[in-house]
């Protein structure tokens, strides 16, 4: 099943290696302080003259349906830019934590939906990143569904911001922050299996729970009427 499950992730990445050796070459991105090399009279700016305001961090978005391979695309990423100083940001660390009325239906709580992470936070976070400011992030219990409120990741300042998630995509917002979009398509079946294993191991939920949100409820003759008159106009709904 690892065999299955890593070649039909890999088999879309060929293209992408190519485009990130562009990139780490490239411009585009800020130089790295390690990797600078220059002598003291170079260094210096010119009397009079303001010194230039350093660049801003390349932001590069990776989105994707849950267990997609994000991650391995991210972990590609932070290797192939190994010359840059590189930080990961994840949407879920900004997942809202649950009510005590959520937490009691949890099972029909939606996870994938826009609602449940805190867009602003996580604006307000990779608006001072970009600005050159460190920042903390919060830390998501998976299974508690709550955050870990006196526990918290501290980013710093860096060359190049992945900001990873399966609805970074969603917000115009959080768009306008991106230099550089890349979306990871795996097929369903691929992705089911991927969540199931992960979701029960890492994340303390039984098999049910998983299916049950991935596997949207049956839809009714009169709601399916519904959608469908909103996109033809000829469909007579009573």
């Amino acid at each position: 099943m690892e065999d299955v499950l890593d070649s039909a992730v890999g088999a879309h990445f060929s293209g992408l290696r190519r485009d990130l050796r562009r990139l780490s070459s490239s411009s585009s991105l800020p130089s790295s302080p390690s990797s600078a090399t220059c002598n003291d009279a170079s260094a210096a700016a010119p009397s009079g003259l303001a010194s230039p305001a350093p660049r801003q961090p390349f932001v590069i978005g990776v989105c994707g349906g849950t267990a997609s391979g994000k991650t391995t695309v991210c972990d590609m990423i932070i290797q192939q830019l190994h010359d840059h100083r590189v930080v990961l940001v994840n949407q879920d660390s900004f997942y809202r934590g649950l009510t005590e009325e959520e937490s009691e239906h949890v099972e029909e709580y939606n996870f994938d939906h826009p609602d449940a992470f805190d867009t602003d936070q996580l604006l307000e976070c990779m608006g001072k990143l970009k600005s050159g400011q460190s920042v903390n992030i919060p830390i998501y219990d998976f299974k508690n569904h709550r955050r870990c409120s006196e526990s918290f990741r501290k980013v710093n300042v860096s060359d190049v911001i992945i900001l990873e998630g399966i609805l970074v995509f969603h917000d115009q917002r959080v768009r306008d922050l991106m230099d550089m979009k890349i979306f990871v398509d795996t097929d369903a079946d691929i992705r089911l299996a991927r969540r199931i294993r992960r979701d029960t191991v890492e994340r303390g939920r039984d098999v049910l729970s998983v299916l049950e949100q991935v596997i949207p409820p049956p839809v009714s003759s009169a709601s399916l009427l519904d959608l469908l008159a909103l996109f033809n106009s000829s469909i007579l709904t009573p």
